[in-house]
C-alpha cells in the first residue's frame, strides 16, 4: 500500500513538472483566476430544481454560459434556463442520466460544441432512498448500486469528460461535487446515500491530487436543506419535526436553502485560486453537536 501511494504521488509530481516546464510558473500564482466569470461555461448536473437550479441561476446572474442538465424533469429544466437567460447568462438544456458515461460525453460535448470549452462543473446529481438506518432489509443491492451510480460513479463521468476541455483553458478549471454532512456524520436519508456521500468526499481529495495545477476540486457538504426534494421524501409531518431539530440544535438557529448552498459552491469557484481538496459544510453549525465532529 505505501509502495502504491508513493508511486501515484510520483506519477501526479512528474505530472506536474512537465507542466511546469513548458508553462511559466507565475501562472499558478497570478494566471488561474475565476473571479471574473463572464462569458465562462458551466454544466450544472441535476439543475432542473433545488440546489442545481439555484446554482444554474446564480452562474448565469455573474455572466455564465450555463449548461442546465435534467434527468426527467424537462418542465423545470425549461423554467430554469428560461431564468438563467432573463438573468443575462446564454444557456442551454440537455437530458442525460450522469449514471451514463456516454450521456456524460454527450453533455461535456454539446457544450463544447456550442460555446467552445468548459470552465465549471457543479456535480450536483443526486439520488437516495429513504429507509431508517434500522431498517436494514430495506436496501438491496441494487438500490446501493442505482446510488451509487448517481452520486459517485456520476461525478467522476463527469469531472473525466471535462477534463480535456479544462486543462486547456488559460485560467484552468473549478469542480465542486455536493456531498452531504451524512459523509462525515453517517446520518442521512438512508445507509446508503450516506455510505455514497461518504465516498464523493474522498474522490474529492483523490481527484484534487491528480487533477492541479490547473484544476481545483472541492466539495460542499449541506445538511437538512429546505425545500421540495425533503418535504417529498420525509413527507411533510417529519419534515417539519426535523428541520424544527436541526434549527434548534444549530448555534445558528437556522438551515441551509438551495440558495445558500450554492453561495458555497460559488464560494469555491471564485474565492481563493489556491484551495483545492477542501470541504465545506453548510448546516448552520449543526455538525458541532454531532459526534465525531463534537470532538473535533
Amino acid at each position: 500500500m505505501v509502495t502504491l501511494l508513493r508511486a501515484m504521488n510520483k506519477r501526479g509530481a512528474d505530472t506536474r513538472s512537465k507542466w511546469l516546464l513548458t508553462n511559466d510558473s507565475n501562472l499558478i500564482r497570478k494566471g488561474l483566476n475565476m473571479k471574473d466569470l463572464r462569458n465562462k461555461v458551466a454544466i450544472v448536473t441535476g439543475s432542473s430544481s433545488g440546489v442545481g437550479a439555484a446554482t444554474a441561476k446564480l452562474l448565469a446572474s455573474k455572466g455564465c454560459r450555463v449548461l442546465v442538465n435534467y434527468n426527467s424533469n424537462s418542465t423545470g429544466a425549461s423554467a430554469v434556463l428560461a431564468e438563467c437567460q432573463k438573468l443575462g447568462g446564454d444557456g442551454i438544456a440537455v437530458q442525460g442520466d450522469v449514471s451514463v458515461d456516454a450521456d456524460c460525453r454527450v453533455m461535456a460535448q454539446t457544450a463544447e460544441d456550442a460555446w467552445g470549452h468548459i470552465d465549471i462543473l457543479v456535480n450536483n446529481a443526486g439520488t437516495t432512498k429513504f429507509v431508517d438506518h434500522g431498517n436494514l432489509s430495506g436496501l438491496s443491492s441494487e438500490d446501493f448500486q442505482r446510488i451509487y451510480g448517481v452520486n459517485v460513479v456520476g461525478a467522476f463521468q463527469m469531472t473525466r469528460a471535462v477534463t480535456g476541455s479544462m486543462n486547456l483553458q488559460k485560467d484552468g478549471g473549478a469542480v465542486v461535487n455536493v456531498a452531504s454532512t451524512a459523509a462525515i456524520t453517517g446520518i442521512g436519508s438512508s445507509i446508503a446515500y450516506a455510505a455514497s456521500k461518504g465516498a464523493l468526499v474522498t474522490m474529492t481529495l483523490s481527484l484534487a491530487r491528480v487533477m492541479g495545477p490547473k484544476v481545483r476540486v472541492n466539495a460542499v457538504c449541506p445538511g437538512f436543506i429546505e425545500g421540495e426534494w425533503l418535504s417529498e421524501g420525509l413527507g411533510e409531518e417529519k419534515y417539519e419535526m426535523l428541520m424544527k431539530a436541526n434549527r434548534d440544535a444549530a448555534p445558528l438557529g437556522i438551515t441551509a436553502t438551495a440558495d445558500t448552498v450554492a453561495d458555497a459552491i460559488l464560494h469555491f469557484i471564485t474565492g481563493p485560486q489556491v484551495v483545492t481538496g477542501e470541504t465545506l459544510i453548510v448546516d448552520g453549525g449543526k455538525h458541532l453537536t454531532q459526534t465525531p465532529l463534537v470532538r473535533r
